[in-house]
């Protein structure tokens, strides 16, 4: 698994309450376009900003977790890219919202080599 299919993946499990999920749908698009609507419309933006991280953290009251980005920063980046592969998948059809299952011990150890 490549290094964005893990940060996904575990964006996914972070990312599980019903209400977190819809909240990320409204407030991601509204943080990406924010950014540039604030140098050149800077109420607009700065508003659509400050609302969407709103709805960012009322999600993740639902969720019971803390946003993913206070771990590591990279989930900044993170977000959108789910955002994107979550829209995919309803366009196209195929699953993406469930998390893939952890690995067990025994499938996370290295296999053993045998000497002879």
């Amino acid at each position: 698994m490549s290094k964005l299919e893990e940060l996904i993946e575990n964006y996914k499990r972070d990312h599980q309450h019903p209400v977190n999920k819809a909240t990320h749908m409204v407030g991601i698009p509204m943080i990406v376009l924010s950014l540039p609507l604030i140098f050149f419309v800077p109420p607009i933006g700065i508003a659509l900003f400050v609302f969407g991280w709103i709805l960012q953290f009322i999600g993740h009251a639902f969720e019971g977790k803390p946003p993913s980005f206070f771990r590591d920063p990279t989930f900044l980046l993170v977000g959108p890219t789910w955002y994107a592969k979550r829209i995919w998948s309803k366009l196209t059809g195929q699953p993406f919202d469930e998390p893939k299952p952890e690995p067990t011990e025994a499938e996370a150890a290295p296999a053993a080599t045998i000497h002879a």
